[in-house]
């Protein structure tokens, strides 16, 4: 930043919307020969107010700075720096050898916050004095001259003059005082103290020496080509009288303009002093007696400038400067012009010359020269780092300067600023590395965020994002902002995954290899399908997917209970990544089957099968023994145990009912067995009731239609019962079913309905659907409640009519009159319009029909909306007819 800054009229140096704590600063106080610096910051964004404290507290003002000796520059940081010339108006000065100033620092910040007071004191030693010494600061310049103190010389550049002789020089006492001043402009222009001082020029006579301190382009000064070098020159003359003498000391200053002094690259700045600054030189000849280099009025060692870079030459004409671009010392900055990002290096580098005229007097010549260099634009560049696999937006946004801020991002309907989009989850950065200009920002959003948008493509899904980063230059206070659009396209990788059903003997598995590419191995209960498992399961391969058919009696299906008509056993298939084991997809389906595990015959002899259940894992079948412990299976194996005994033998007991005779006998593990379990063992006790009826009248087991009889734990058999069976379809081929307990949907989304007749046994018998309807809850009886089909027909009054679909025979559905199928949209019950229901049951009452006898009004009744051939019900039912109650669900809504 050119100019000066922070003087009476606050400066905002960052952005700082609100201040949290109050601030706390660092500050650094250096003596640089004849100046000192304070180095103060970070501001933290509080506004700098610099006063001096003599007789009393005065606040600084530019005029002020400039004519005392002070100079400040801030930069993009909100670090400051404070020049300070020894010979300041307010410095307490001991013999021009001893120079102690002391500067109140004062902070503003915002309304919650009172003012800090900063009060720093410094004292600075300083005798190695030149006869001249020149200052060139951002703001004033300044020249001191030894002057004539008593019982000294006069030196050359004094005139001492009186009424009796103008040439004649004589010591100058005590007794002078400063008159008047002459500037020459190039014409002389004479001026009293007073009004010098009123124009803002610095006019003081230290013990042994007199300042003069004028602001940089001043009224009274020119600009004069050195070398072609443009300078801002000053000179004058001051004159000093007594009683009866006047005498006047020559002063006069020389300072270069960056313009026309400095020239640029885009990759390094030079500097052009000239070597020989002829408004400053009187004699014939100068020698160079050293040449120094430094940043910021702090000299720098050959060391240090090799290890920053810089170099400085000196020949004939110039003593030349080279510093990098970008090169420690210096920092970057923004700007934003016509809504575009520029950027610009600068540096405060400085110069300093002592040189000698023709051996007689010495001048120390000083110069903190700022140099920025062109503004250049530099265009933000979006960078995509998004892997679209990972389902996130991941993109950065940069390089800036440290003096850039990300305040807001627009997305598609909405502005958030920073701290909305890190509480809405979005992922916000800022990285800085120590290379300049090197902020970038990083945003990460995910593909489920509402901003981005979503579409299908030819098996590809294509995600969106259209965003706007608005930033600030904080120094400048100039918004601007860049817009980015990202997408990300992927095909829709599908894993292999795994089906399946049942019927009456059989487990039916489907597996899809979804999208080429994936590997994996099936299991089948804990067996890899090899090939020759694959053969016995009639493995059948069409290329997208593969299936194969499990009888329920296999081995490696698992038992988990034996109940009243049948066997319930589970089929447990799993995908698993051949590299690391971990599953892929894993199903189970468990069904129960029709199996006849005890049978009875006429000449006394019964025979039963006691199976093997999972939640008895330890149990040995070949220790289980009928109620006679010497009674034990005639043969065993893992899965089973079978036995065959008579009903006079094996503690087999018979009871007399009134038309049969019933022989009761039960398997159980052995007391020796029993005791041998620990007490801690939590698996249940293995207990199997055997039952046979036998026909007193002809003493057959053929009772009861000549069936034989079937038996499971804790129970007799009992009449035959057909069970009905309600469950919910993938889609409308009606291959593959829900296995969850519960089923999220969509609203709309089509729900598929299969009611089937089980194991009927009957080809003459017809399922038929009487009502159905859904309701909030598993009681079919609760309320609200909303009719899907009534009488067998589509509810009229339902504005998403049900849609019953034909059933057609293939290897699964052998009787299609045992199965019926209906598709209704997803719904849900609604309160008012903001207050959706959660779930939603469906039940359903079903009647089973005889088709070689339809003439009950129930399986007669036909709908006139509905398409042709498809019956609907009545809710008469005849005699001999029964209601078969199904409820399905919950099915939840996403």
């Amino acid at each position: 930043m050119g100019g000066l800054f922070g003087f009476g009229w606050l400066i905002l140096i960052v952005v700082n919307v609100v201040a949290q704590k109050k601030p706390s600063i660092n500050i650094y106080s250096k003596c640089l020969g004849n100046i000192m610096r304070l180095d103060v910051g970070p501001l933290g964004g509080n506004l700098l107010e610099v006063s001096v404290l003599n007789n009393s507290t005065t606040v600084l003002t530019q005029r002020l700075a400039s004519q005392c000796g002070f100079s400040v520059k801030i930069d993009n940081l909100g670090n400051a720096l404070i020049f300070v010339s020894l010979q300041n108006c307010f410095a307490d000065n001991v013999n021009d050898e001893s120079f102690t100033t002391t500067i109140n620092l004062r902070l503003h910040g915002n309304q919650m916050l009172e003012d800090e007071l900063y009060q720093v004191t410094k004292t600075c030693p300083y005798i190695a004095w030149a006869s001249r010494e020149i200052v060139c600061e951002r703001n004033y310049m300044e020249v001191s001259v030894k002057s004539v103190s008593p019982g000294r010389p006069v030196p050359d550049d004094v005139t001492v003059g009186g009424p009796k002789s103008a040439a004649e020089k004589r010591p100058l006492d005590a007794g002078f005082t400063i008159k008047a001043l002459v500037f020459f402009t190039p014409e002389e222009r004479m001026m009293k103290v007073n009004e010098a001082r009123r124009r803002g020029y610095g006019i003081s006579n230290t013990p042994t020496r007199l300042v003069l301190r004028a602001p940089l382009f001043s009224p009274e000064t020119l600009i004069q080509t050195v070398a072609g070098v443009p300078m801002t020159v000053l000179k004058t003359a001051t004159i000093f009288e007594n009683k009866w003498l006047a005498t006047q000391i020559d002063a006069a200053a020389a300072c270069p303009l960056m313009e026309g002094s400095v020239s640029f690259t885009p990759h390094s700045i030079s500097w052009f002093l000239p070597r020989r600054i002829n408004p400053l030189i009187s004699g014939g000849h100068i020698k160079l007696l050293e040449v120094h280099m430094g940043v910021d009025g702090q000299r720098l060692d050959v060391a240090e400038m090799a290890a920053r870079r810089y170099s400085m030459s000196v020949n004939d004409l110039y003593v030349v400067t080279e510093i990098p671009v970008g090169a420690v010392g210096g920092h970057f900055k923004s700007r934003v012009q016509d809504g575009q990002y520029f950027t610009a290096y600068t540096i405060e580098p400085m110069l300093e010359l002592l040189w000698s005229e023709d051996s007689k007097k010495d001048t120390r010549y000083k110069v903190l020269l700022p140099i920025t260099t062109p503004f250049l634009p530099q265009p933000p560049q979006v960078i995509d780092h998004t892997v679209p696999e990972e389902q996130i937006f991941k993109v950065s946004l940069g390089p800036f300067c440290a003096d850039v801020a990300l305040i807001n991002i627009t997305f598609s309907s909405e502005v958030l600023s920073v701290a909305d989009c890190i509480a809405r989850g979005l992922k916000i950065q800022e990285h800085m590395s120590p290379k300049s200009c090197s902020k970038v920002f990083t945003l990460e959003v995910p593909f489920t965020d509402h901003s981005v948008q979503q579409m299908k493509e030819m098996g590809m899904s294509v995600y969106s994002l259209e965003l706007t980063f608005g930033l600030l230059v904080m120094w400048q206070f100039a918004p601007f902002s860049h817009t980015a659009y990202l997408e990300a396209r992927f095909v829709n990788n599908v894993p292999p995954s795994v089906s399946g059903g049942c019927d009456y003997k059989n487990f039916y598995i489907l597996v899809k290899y979804g999208t080429p590419g994936f590997t994996f191995k099936t299991l089948v209960g804990n067996r890899m399908l090899t090939s020759s498992l694959a053969q016995q399961y009639n493995f059948m391969d069409n290329g997208t997917h593969f299936s194969f058919t499990v009888p329920f009696s296999a081995p490696d299906v698992v038992i988990e209970a034996v109940e009243k008509s049948s066997i319930r056993s589970r089929l447990d298939v799993s995908l698993k990544s051949p590299d690391t084991n971990n599953n892929i997809d894993k199903f189970a389906v468990a069904c129960d089957f029709f199996s006849t595990l005890t049978e009875c015959f006429p000449n006394g002899t019964i025979t039963t099968m006691a199976m093997k259940l999972e939640s008895v894992p330890s149990l040995e079948l070949s220790q289980l023994t009928l109620r006679d412990a010497t009674c034990g299976p005639s043969y065993s194996n893992d899965r089973y145990a079978y036995f065959v005994f008579t009903g006079n033998s094996c503690g087999t007991t018979r009871t007399f009912l009134p038309t049969m005779m019933l022989y009761e006998n039960e398997i159980s593990l052995p007391a020796p067995a029993m005791k041998s379990k620990t007490e801690t063992d939590s698996e249940p006790e293995y207990e199997f009731k055997v039952a046979c009826y036998f026909d007193i009248h002809t003493n057959h087991a053929v009772a009861f239609n000549n069936r034989p009889r079937r038996s499971e734990p804790y129970a007799d058999n009992g009449i035959e019962e057909l069970q009905v069976e309600m469950r919910l379809a993938l889609d409308d081929a009606y291959t593959t079913f829900y296995r969850a307990n519960y089923i999220p949907m969509f609203l709309r989304q089509p729900l598929y309905f299969e009611v089937e007749l089980i194991n009927s046994g009957k080809p003459d018998l017809s399922l038929e659907l009487a009502d159905c309807w859904a309701t909030l809850a598993d009681d079919r009886t609760s309320l609200p409640k909303w009719d899907l089909i009534s009488h067998g027909c589509a509810n009229q009054g339902d504005p998403h009519k049900v849609i019953f679909h034909p059933v057609l025979p293939d290897a699964r559905v052998q009787n299609p009159l045992n199965f019926k199928r209906f598709e209704i949209p997803m719904f849900a019950f609604t309160k008012d319009e903001k207050n959706l229901s959660r779930q939603v049951f469906v039940h359903c009452d079903v009647v089973i029909c005889d088709v070689t006898n339809p003439a009950g009004p129930a399986c007669n009744v036909r709908c006139s909306d509905q398409d042709a051939g498809m019956k609907g019900q009545n809710p008469d039912v005849s005699e001999g007819q029964s209601i078969n109650s199904l409820t399905s669900g919950p099915m939840l809504i996403s």
